[in-house]
């Protein structure tokens, strides 16, 4: 995040098969770095109330076990930080930052009445077709891994993709006297990303547990398990079963739950009874300083006390 990446060379920094990419399209490389950014940002956001907490994305890109290995929380990240980086190179072209691209093309539909197409949407195409390129580069170059491995992380990255692809919506904005919008322009675009990591939280709980086998002429990925439904471009897919994540063990690259804040009245991940593992939790009270009794005063501030008050916290033993 600290490289300008305004020189080829700079490139270098990156793993072999990303490299040739890099010097290529060197403009796009600030679009790829927020979204690593916002993907580390946003799976801690997303797991934060439970055992397995994404923390270990902080040591991108020297990952452990736990995003190494074909698992459930890796199908996670694989799908996350595709998504992420074609939607940021698909909002940079219709943004004009990126000289090669520019806005997406306007849907084939008409549009609705009373209503046109105009705006600049998206660039969901571009944004596809070289986010795909930069981060399957090593599942298709041979290296990262058994072939198993690089198959799972080809198809939980092209599920990221799917999922941002369906959530391409319309926007509009109204024209017309004292906003009564007579007239619509709209545009197809794509929202916010912590809209997609909750879809891909929700297909991480349900992902399947999956073999790379032969089927006929080519390998492909199978449900491990011989009654599971069949695997489809939409499911998160994982080679191994994740430990519980309950005690430290660096070889399964879990980091444990101890002394992680819980919430003894919630039933949830965030409970104390399963974010500690059954260990108990120690209580301590903590003294903070917050504003009260605010006022108005005209004319124009708030005016406000500081009060002192205990708050009851509760951490795994």
């Amino acid at each position: 995040s600290g490289v300008s990446w305004n020189e080829s060379q700079h490139c270098r920094l990156l793993a072999p098969e990303q490299l040739q990419l890099c010097r290529r399209h060197l403009e796009v490389m600030p679009s790829i770095v927020r979204a690593a950014r916002r993907t580390q940002e946003l799976c801690q956001q997303s797991f934060a109330d439970m055992r397995w907490n994404c923390s270990s994305i902080q040591r991108a890109p020297s990952f452990g076990p736990d995003l190494l290995t074909g698992t459930r929380e890796a199908a996670f990240v694989h799908a996350l930080a595709a998504a992420a980086v074609a939607r940021g190179i698909a909002r940079s072209c219709a943004s004009g930052e990126l000289p090669r691209c520019s806005c997406g093309p306007g849907p084939s539909e008409p549009p609705a009445p009373g209503s046109r197409w105009g705006g600049c949407g998206d660039n969901l195409s571009h944004g596809l077709q070289l986010g795909a390129a930069f981060t399957d580069g090593s599942a298709r170059a041979g290296s990262g891994g058994t072939p198993g491995l690089r198959a799972v992380n080809r198809h939980n990255g092209a599920v990221g993709r799917a999922v941002l692809s369906d959530s391409l919506d319309t926007r509009c904005k109204c024209h017309g006297v004292s906003g009564s919008c007579s007239v619509k322009t709209c545009w197809k675009g794509l929202p916010d990303l912590g809209e997609i990591a909750s879809d891909l939280k929700s297909r991480y709980l349900a992902a399947l547990k999956v073999t790379h086998r032969l089927v006929g002429p080519r390998k492909q990925l199978i449900p491990k398990e011989g009654d599971a439904r069949p695997v489809t471009e939409m499911d998160l897919v994982y080679l191994i079963s994740s430990p519980d994540y309950c005690t430290p063990n660096p070889q399964l690259g879990s980091l444990g739950t101890q002394d992680r804040p819980c919430n003894r009245s919630s039933v949830g991940s965030d409970s104390c009874d399963l974010l500690c593992c059954g260990r108990g939790y120690n209580t301590y009270t903590e003294e903070v300083q917050e504003r009260c009794h605010c006022r108005y005063r005209w004319c124009c501030s708030v005016v406000c006390r500081r009060c002192r008050r205990s708050l009851e916290r509760h951490v795994c033993k």
